[in-house]
């Protein structure tokens, strides 16, 4: 079974993705945000992360795919970014910090299971 780690902001979001992934037989654990993505992917180790680019705090999901990508440890994460935000700048943005895909909200739960097999 693979292990995912959804960080999102919104509650309705993870729980959607959630629900979705849990029907199709993945570990799914949640954050809501960047600082504590950080730490919930240190101690689950997921095999991907759901990301989400806008978050509050200090740390949004651009700046958490970075530090991802910089630690040894988690380096080969798989990482998609979850983004109302899609212009073609926008996704560039998210792939050059790191992102292994980048999905647009709103999205159908289809699409999720397409890109997260794709990733598995």
């Amino acid at each position: 079974m693979k292990r995912i780690l959804i960080v999102d902001d919104q509650e309705d979001i993870r729980e959607l993705v959630r629900m979705t992934l849990e029907l199709d037989g993945y570990e799914v654990h949640e954050a809501v945000d960047g600082d504590s993505g950080l730490q919930a992917a240190a101690r689950v180790a997921p095999d991907l992360m759901l990301l989400d680019v806008m978050m509050p705090g200090q740390l949004d999901g651009l700046g958490v795919c970075r530090k991802i990508r910089a630690d040894g440890a988690r380096r080969r994460m798989k990482v998609v970014m979850l983004s109302a935000r899609g212009q073609p700048a926008d996704q560039k943005a998210g792939l050059e910090a790191g992102a292994d895909a980048y999905l647009c909200k709103p999205f159908s739960p289809r699409q999720l299971l397409q890109v997260v097999s794709r990733m598995a």
